[in-house]
C-alpha cells in the first residue's frame, strides 16, 4: 500500500492533535471550574459601610402668613373720599389711612349741636320759670297743682338737653370715625377700597385693609395627617422651602398644635402652626411651603443598606436579632450581629463591634450572565466583538 503523506509530516499532525487536544481539555476544567461557583465570593453584590447622619421626617404643605396680622374696616356707612396708603406701605398706629365723604357726617354734627343749644335754652327758661314760681308756691299763692307743672317742665327739657347731649356725642363719634385710622404699626398688606366706593356696615364691619405687625416673623400653617400628628410636639425643630427658593432651606419650630381637626373627604387632618423667622424678607405671605417635621436624628452613625440586613436574615432565618454578612479582602464572608436603630426606608443605622466604616457588607446573591447557546462548548469560546455569537 503506497503512503499518501510522508512520515515526518504524518507525526507533526499527530503531535498537533495531541496539543490541541490538551488545551481543549485546559479550557473545558477551567469553564467547569467558573461555572460551578468556585469563587463565589467575587460575583456576590456587596455595599460599603458609611459613616453619617440619619433623620426621620414628617412631611406635609402648609402656607405661610403674618404674625400679627389685623383686618382694619368701618364702623360707619359711608363714601370713600379719600385713600391715603396703599400697598406695602408703612403706616404707625393712630395714622389716618383713608376717609369716608365728610358732608353728611359734618351736617349730622351741626345739626345735633343745633338741636343741644335749642334744648339748652328751653331748660334754662324752664328752670327760671320754675325759681321764680317757688317763693309764690311757698306763700300760697300759688297752689301745688299749678307749681307741679313748672316741675314737670323742667324734668322734660333736662330730659330732652341730655338727648341732644347724647345725639351730639353720637354725631362727633361718626365724624371721627370716618377717619380709618391704623390700630397698630405695621405693613398694608392688602387694600380692598377705592376712591367713591361705597361701603355700608349696617350688618357687619366690612374689611377695608389688612396689616401685618411684623413681616420679620411668619407663620406656617401646615396639614398633618392623623397617623402623623403623634409625634408632633412643641417646640420642634421644622424644615421647609418655598418654591420660589427651591434651593435654600428655612428654618422654623412647632409653635401650636390646634386641637380641632379638619376633615376632607374622609382625611383627618390638625393644623399645626409653625414659628418662621423672616429676617431676610424673602418669605410672603400665601406662599406654599413644603415642610419636614424633624421626628428623630442621630449624628455620626454607621449606615448599612436595607438589603444587607435582609440578606442576612434569609441566610440564616432563624437565627435572633439584626445581622450583616462582611466580605473580606481575602474573599472570606463573616455574619457579624448589629443593633438597628433609624431607617429611612433605604438605609438603617447600627452598632456592632468589629463592624467600621468602608467594610464591604454583602446585599445580594452572586449575579449569573444567562447563556444563548446550548452546548457548553459555544458557553466556553469567546464571543466574537461587534454582534451576537451565531
Amino acid at each position: 500500500m503506497k503512503r499518501l503523506l510522508p512520515k515526518g509530516l504524518l507525526m507533526a499532525l499527530k503531535i498537533l492533535i495531541a496539543v490541541c487536544g490538551v488545551s481543549y481539555l485546559v479550557v473545558l476544567g477551567y469553564g467547569l471550574a467558573a461555572h460551578s461557583g468556585g469563587e463565589p465570593s467575587a460575583m456576590l453584590q456587596v455595599a460599603n459601610v458609611k459613616q453619617g447622619a440619619m433623620e426621620i421626617t414628617v412631611a406635609c404643605t402648609g402656607s405661610l402668613r403674618a404674625v400679627g396680622t389685623v383686618e382694619v374696616g368701618t364702623e360707619v356707612s359711608g363714601t370713600i373720599g379719600k385713600v391715603l396708603v396703599d400697598y406695602n406701605d408703612r403706616v404707625l398706629k393712630g395714622q389716618v389711612m383713608a376717609e369716608l365723604d365728610l358732608e353728611l357726617f359734618e351736617s349730622a354734627e351741626a345739626e345735633a349741636r343745633a338741636a343741644t343749644m335749642r334744648a339748652e335754652a328751653l331748660y334754662r327758661q324752664a328752670l327760671s320759670e320754675l325759681q321764680r314760681n317757688q317763693p309764690l308756691n311757698e306763700q300760697g299763692h300759688l297752689s301745688d297743682q299749678e307749681f307741679l307743672e313748672h316741675r314737670t317742665t323742667l324734668a322734660t327739657t333736662l330730659a330732652d338737653l341730655q338727648s341732644s347731649k347724647a345725639a351730639l356725642a353720637k354725631a362727633r363719634i361718626n365724624l371721627r370715625k370716618a377717619s380709618i385710622l391704623s390700630p397698630i404699626d405695621g405693613t398694608v398688606i392688602e387694600r380692598q377700597i377705592e376712591v367713591g366706593q361705597t361701603v355700608a356696615a349696617s350688618y357687619s364691619t366690612p374689611t377695608l385693609f389688612v396689616l401685618a405687625e411684623d413681616l420679620a416673623r411668619m407663620e406656617i400653617e401646615a396639614d398633618v395627617d392623623e397617623s402623623d400628628i403623634g409625634q408632633i410636639h412643641q417646640g420642634q425643630t421644622v424644615r421647609f422651602t418655598v418654591q420660589a427658593y427651591p434651593e435654600q432651606e428655612f428654618d422654623g419650630r412647632v409653635a401650636q398644635i390646634r386641637l380641632n381637626p379638619a376633615e376632607v373627604s374622609n382625611v383627618v387632618t390638625y393644623t399645626v402652626v409653625v414659628e418662621a423667622p423672616n429676617q431676610q424678607g424673602l418669605l410672603l405671605p400665601g406662599m406654599t411651603a413644603t415642610a419636614d417635621f424633624v421626628v428623630e436624628q442621630v449624628e455620626n452613625a454607621l449606615l448599612v443598606p436595607n438589603a444587607a440586613l435582609q440578606y442576612a436574615a434569609r441566610k440564616a432565618p432563624g437565627a435572633d436579632g439584626a445581622a450583616v454578612v462582611i466580605l473580606g479582602a481575602d474573599g472570606q464572608t463573616k455574619r457579624i450581629s448589629v443593633l438597628a436603630g433609624l431607617s429611612d426606608g433605604v438605609h438603617t443605622t447600627v452598632a456592632a463591634s468589629g463592624l467600621a466604616e468602608g467594610m464591604a457588607v454583602v446585599t445580594g446573591e452572586p449575579t449569573r450572565e444567562r447563556d444563548s447557546g446550548g452546548s457548553l462548548f459555544s458557553r466556553l469560546m469567546p464571543k466574537p466583538r461587534g454582534g451576537r455569537r451565531p
